[in-house]
């Protein structure tokens, strides 16, 4: 088995779940890396695009953020961000589009805080918000998550609702006006999550190589279904290839 980082088995794990003809909203760091990567991988016919407007972006280098110029390489459109929050909402294509996201807490239904931690007036911690995370999480068909697995952001209910995920349950979303979709994968540096398609809480769907579901539970705030957990595939050496020489040769993401 090849030797591969915790970095490089998330991007790979979460390009996995990019299917052929998925049209992917993505930001900046791993997510883009994983979306990079799924072009190579799983789903070649998969669509990226951008807030800052740029559809279908060939990037043949790792942009350093969503506003870098590289992100207009050969595309098929260089919008504005309004033309990307329309691709994204547009129920067309909507139900085609997979957000990547991250967040500083996540809850069992996949509701995310990006906002503060603590109260809202006196928090202890304060963070940049939703910029247009609240929009994906609420109008695009399935979300990817990125996550350290610690228990101070697997918590039992997050300090403030950012971005919904399956708000209270199986039918929270259909009651708050939210289009259909939601939370499909979370992926940390131990394992891969899922959700539930009856109740909508989180399980887990996978640990990566060497580590136990004790040890992911051990590092969660509240306790998860692992009935169904099986060992995650690490990278294989075409994987690594792709990652290390294709999508990021001069590790500006992988480090």
């Amino acid at each position: 088995m090849a030797e591969y980082t915790l970095r490089e088995m998330m991007a790979v794990a979460a390009a996995r779940e990019i299917r052929d003809g998925d049209i992917v909203f993505c930001g900046t760091g791993i997510s883009m890396l994983a979306a990079m990567a799924a072009k190579h991988i799983s789903a070649p016919e998969s669509v990226i695009f951008f807030e800052t407007g740029a559809i279908d972006s060939r990037l043949e280098e790792v942009p350093m953020a969503v506003a870098d110029p590289r992100v207009m390489f050969w595309t098929s459109v260089n919008g504005s961000l309004a033309d990307s929050f329309a691709t994204m909402q547009n129920r067309f294509t909507g139900r085609r589009v997979v957000g990547i996201m991250g967040a500083a807490q996540i809850d069992r239904y996949g509701n995310l805080n990006s906002t503060v931690i603590g109260d809202y007036a006196r928090p202890k911690v304060r963070f940049s918000g939703s910029g247009g995370a609240c929009d994906v999480a609420s109008f695009v068909d399935r979300t990817i998550i990125f996550m350290q697995q610690e228990k101070r952001k697997f918590v039992e209910k997050v300090d403030y609702l950012t971005s919904p995920g399956w708000l209270d349950g199986p039918d929270g979303r259909r009651r708050a006006g939210l289009a259909e979709g939601g939370p499909q994968t979370v992926i940390t540096n131990m394992a891969v999550m899922g959700f539930d398609a009856q109740t909508r809480q989180m399980l887990l769907r996978g640990t990566y190589p060497g580590i136990e579901p004790g040890q992911v539970l051990d590092n969660m705030g509240f306790a998860v279904d692992v009935s169904e957990s099986r060992p995650v595939d690490p990278p294989t050496v075409q994987e690594l290839k792709i990652l290390r020489e294709v999508c990021d040769p001069q590790r500006l993401i992988l480090g």
